[in-house]
C-alpha cells in the first residue's frame, strides 16, 4: 500500500519532465534572457482594442451620451441624457436636458437635422434648431436606467 504514493510521485515527475521537454523545439532562449515586462506588454499589444460600435452620426452610444447639443456657432443648448429607441431597437430621438432651465427640463430631439461636430477633444451634436424651438418641444421625462 505504501508503493502507491511512490508510483504516483514517479508518474507526476514523468509528466512534468515531458511538459518541460525541449525535444524538437528551439532551445536558444535561456530563462534569464527573457524580460517578463516586455513579454507582458507584447501580449497586451497583440490583443486588439475593442472598437466602440457607432450607433448614430458615426458615434458610439457612450460618445452620444457624452455629447452636448450645440448650435452652429457652438452655443450650448443642452446635454444628451438618454437615447430613445423603438421596440426594434432603432434610435428615434435623444432626450436632452435643456441648458439654463430651473427646474431641469427635458425634451426629446428628433435625429433629423443633427450632425456630429468635433470641438477639441470633444464631439458634440449640432442642431439647426434654436433655443426657442427646443423650448417649444413637449416635456419629456428622464427614464430610470
Amino acid at each position: 500500500m505504501k508503493t502507491a504514493p511512490v508510483v504516483l510521485a514517479a508518474l507526476c515527475l514523468s509528466a512534468l519532465a515531458a511538459c518541460g521537454s525541449t525535444k524538437g523545439k528551439p532551445t536558444d532562449v535561456v530563462a534569464g534572457d527573457v524580460d517578463p515586462q516586455a513579454d507582458a506588454g507584447a501580449a497586451v499589444a497583440a490583443v486588439p482594442a475593442a472598437v466602440p460600435t457607432p450607433v448614430a452620426f458615426g458615434l458610439s452610444e457612450t460618445q452620444l451620451l457624452d455629447a452636448d447639443l450645440v448650435t452652429a456657432d457652438g452655443t450650448n443648448l443642452g446635454e444628451i441624457e438618454q437615447i430613445r429607441r423603438d421596440a426594434g431597437g432603432a434610435i428615434t430621438g435623444l432626450l436632452v436636458e435643456l441648458a439654463n432651465t430651473d427646474p431641469d427640463r427635458y425634451v426629446v430631439v428628433p435625429l433629423t437635422g443633427l450632425s456630429a461636430r468635433k470641438s477639441g477633444n470633444d464631439t458634440d451634436l449640432e442642431t439647426a434648431m434654436t433655443a426657442a424651438e427646443l423650448a417649444a418641444l413637449p416635456d419629456a421625462r428622464l427614464r430610470p436606467r
